[in-house]
């Protein structure tokens, strides 16, 4: 149970690239299924698997990363911090699996998942974990005390969430910022706690033209144009 995902995408040859998609609380590995045919449309040598959370949530209609009953913001740092070992090496086992390292490792999460994804890559410290995270309509338990080197984070928030604020989104940005990490932020406005078409388009066009801030400091260094894209 711990290991079931769903393989939305395995390419013919070796995959160039990883992305893995972690779903919210009372949901399963299908919630994000729509989500990841879409970005295997756009990278078809992409490995894409949807994960399930390891646990049934308190209702038992679905599954969760941490629990929720009698929640508040000392309690989930906990939790999260309890689930963070196995979150970590389910991704480190994908990453041996296909062969490929954090660099080409892309990770999504939403809500719950999102919450355990921002965590996982801010407390790898110098050990990075992937070289891009998505955080939709997430937030961190504790904001970072670093910036996750090598990590570029695009974080994308309805405005009209009534399940976790946007505001969380737009402090975290700021914050990111001030340390100096590679973040991107958008808040997309009459949108609740959900993906939509929106959602997707932007999530795609960031993915594809956002050229991460270490390759230009990288080509700033050799004295030569920076890597296009953001297809690695």
């Amino acid at each position: 149970m711990m290991h079931t995902a769903l393989i939305v995408q395995r390419p013919a040859g070796p995959a160039r690239q990883l992305v893995l998609l972690f779903h919210g609380v009372g949901a399963d590995e299908t919630d994000l299924q729509p989500v990841g045919e879409r970005l295997a449309r756009e990278y078809p040598e992409a490995l894409v698997a949807s994960l399930r959370a390891p646990h049934q949530d308190n209702l038992g209609s679905g599954h969760q990363w941490f629990a929720v009953d009698g929640i508040d913001d000392a309690i989930r740092i906990e939790r999260v911090a309890a689930e963070l070992p196995s979150f970590v090496e389910r991704i480190r086992q994908w990453q041996r699996e296909t062969g490929l390292g954090p660099e080409a490792t892309v990770l999504i999460g939403f809500s719950q998942g999102a919450i355990m994804a921002l965590e996982a890559v801010s407390q790898a410290g110098a050990d990075v974990l992937a070289g891009r995270i998505v955080s939709l309509a997430g937030r961190y338990a504790r904001l970072p005390l670093a910036e996750p080197g090598g990590t570029t984070l695009f974080l994308l928030h309805g405005k009209a969430d009534q399940v976790i604020h946007y505001g969380y989104t737009v402090e975290a940005a700021k914050h990111l910022a001030a340390l100096g990490a590679d973040v991107v932020a958008d808040v997309i406005p009459g949108l609740g706690h959900g993906i939509d078409a929106e959602v997707l388009r932007l999530l795609i066009q960031r993915l594809r033209t956002h050229v991460p801030k270490r390759h230009w400091e990288a080509a700033m260094r050799q004295g030569v144009p920076p890597p296009g894209g953001g297809t690695q």
